[in-house]
C-alpha cells in the first residue's frame, strides 16, 4: 500500500498557507442569507446555469481563451496574473468580511486594483470555504481574515452516505456568482478568472484533512461516495461561474499536494479531469492551482489536461515547468506571505527578476504570486513585482 507522503499539522493555516482551514467556533460569525436574492439579474443567472444545456451567444462569443492563450505563449514578452484580491479590498476602504459576504463589494476590489495594476487577468478571492459552507459546514467569519472552516461535518461513513449534493441557492453561492458576473461585465479588457475549490481539497474540509488521508486507505470506496458527491457539486457551480460571462476558473486542490503522484491521480486528478472535460472549452479556461505540490504530484496535475497550471512557493517553478505540456500555461510562484507581505520593495524586486530569469527559456510561463496574496500586503512590495517585470521585459525586448 502506497505511504502517504506528508502530514497535515494542525488545520489552522490560511488559505495562502496551502492546506489548512479550522479555527475556534467561537469566532464563529452568522449571517442572513435571505438577503441575497433581491438581485434580478442573479436570480436569472442561476436559473440559467442550474438548468441550461448551452451557454449564452454573447458570453460564448466574449473571448477566444485557447486563442489567448496560444498568443501569451507567442509573445516574447511574460505576462503576470496574481492571484490577488485583498489589496483591492483595503483600496476601497472594506473588510475581507465585507468582500467575501457581499458580491457588489468583491467585484469593486477586483476593479479597483485592475484600474491600478497591468494584471494581464483580473482574477476573484481564494475562497477554499465557499463550497463547504453551501454542504452545511461552519464557517468562521472574521472581520479581516479569509474564512475558514471550523469542525468536521461529517464524522462517519454514514454520514458520506447521507449527505446531499446542495443546490445553488446555498450559503454564499448567490454572492460569488454575484461577484463573478458583475465583474465579467464591467472588466472587458483582459480575462476574468473566477475561483472554486477542488474535490479532493472539498472532501477534506467536509471529513477533516487529517481523516479524509486514512480514509482513502481504510475505506475507499466511502472516500470516492464523497469525492463523486464532491465532483459533482464542483461541476454544478463552474457551470453556473461559466454562465456568469467569466472565461476561467481557478481550481484550488492544495490538499491533494499531500500525497504521493499515484494517489494523487487516484483520489484528486481522476475527478478534476472529468471536471474539466465537462467545462472546459475554447471560451472557458480551467487553471488547477495546487500549491501544497513539492514537485511530487505534478504529472498527476497534468493528467487533468487543464489548459493552465498554478504552483505554489513550495516547488522549484523551473522544475514544473518542464513537467507542463508546451501548450498549456505554468504559472507561479513567488511566496504570498515571506515576499509580497514581508519583504522589502527591493528584496521583492530581486525576488521577481531571479524567478523571471530562471524561467525564460519557457514561453508558457507566467509570472504570478504562489498562492492568494493576503490582506495587508504593502502596495510597494506588489509596485516593485510590476516595476521588475517591466524591467525583465524591456531588457529582453
Amino acid at each position: 500500500m502506497p505511504k502517504v507522503t506528508k502530514k497535515l499539522g494542525n488545520n489552522k493555516a490560511r488559505a495562502w498557507e496551502s492546506l489548512g482551514f479550522a479555527h475556534k467556533k467561537k469566532l464563529c460569525q452568522h449571517f442572513d442569507t435571505t438577503s441575497l436574492f433581491v438581485d434580478t439579474d442573479y436570480k436569472r443567472a442561476i436559473a440559467s446555469s442550474y438548468y441550461m444545456t448551452k451557454l449564452k451567444t454573447e458570453v460564448m462569443g466574449k473571448l477566444n481563451m485557447k486563442d489567448w492563450i496560444d498568443q501569451t505563449i507567442q509573445n516574447k514578452k511574460t505576462i503576470a496574473i496574481p492571484i490577488m484580491t485583498h489589496p483591492g479590498i483595503e483600496l476601497i476602504g472594506k473588510s475581507v468580511h465585507d468582500a467575501v459576504t457581499n458580491g457588489q463589494v468583491h467585484y469593486e476590489a477586483i476593479k479597483a486594483l485592475c484600474d491600478k495594476y497591468p494584471t494581464a487577468a483580473a482574477t476573484v478571492i481564494m475562497d477554499l470555504t465557499v463550497e463547504a459552507e453551501a454542504f452545511g459546514a461552519e464557517i468562521v467569519f472574521p472581520e479581516n481574515e479569509v474564512p475558514s472552516v471550523s469542525g468536521r461535518l461529517l464524522t462517519d461513513e454514514t454520514a458520506i452516505e447521507a449527505l446531499e449534493i446542495p443546490a445553488l441557492n446555498k450559503g454564499r453561492i448567490a454572492q460569488y456568482l454575484k461577484a463573478n458576473m458583475l465583474t465579467a461585465r464591467n472588466i472587458t479588457d483582459r480575462p476574468v478568472f473566477a475561483g472554486c475549490i477542488g474535490p479532493y481539497s472539498l472532501a477534506g474540509r467536509l471529513y477533516d484533512m487529517s481523516e479524509i488521508m486514512m480514509l482513502i486507505y481504510i475505506n475507499p470506496e466511502a472516500a470516492n461516495t464523497l469525492l463523486r458527491k464532491c465532483t459533482d457539486f464542483i461541476i454544478r457551480y463552474c457551470m453556473a461561474l461559466k454562465a456568469t460571462g467569466v472565461n476561467g476558473v481557478v481550481m484550488a486542490e492544495p490538499a491533494a499536494g499531500l500525497l504521493s503522484n499515484e494517489d494523487c491521480l487516484q483520489y484528486s486528478s481522476v475527478f478534476v479531469k472529468e471536471i474539466v472535460e465537462k467545462v472546459q472549452d475554447d471560451h472557458f479556461t480551467v487553471v488547477l492551482h495546487n500549491c501544497g505540490n513539492t514537485g511530487n504530484c505534478t504529472q498527476a496535475m497534468v493528467y487533468t489536461d487543464a489548459a493552465a497550471y498554478h504552483f505554489g512557493n513550495k516547488i522549484k517553478m523551473e522544475e514544473a515547468l518542464k513537467e507542463v505540456p508546451v501548450h498549456a500555461l505554468a504559472m507561479g510562484n513567488l511566496d504570498p506571505v515571506s515576499l509580497f507581505k514581508m519583504s522589502s520593495p527591493e528584496e521583492m524586486r530581486q525576488a521577481t527578476l531571479q524567478l523571471l530569469e530562471a524561467t525564460s527559456a519557457h514561453p508558457n510561463f507566467v509570472l504570478s504570486s504562489g498562492c492568494d496574496v493576503p490582506p495587508y500586503t504593502p502596495l510597494a512590495n506588489i509596485d516593485a513585482f510590476y516595476a521588475a517585470l517591466e524591467e525583465f521585459n524591456a531588457m529582453r525586448n
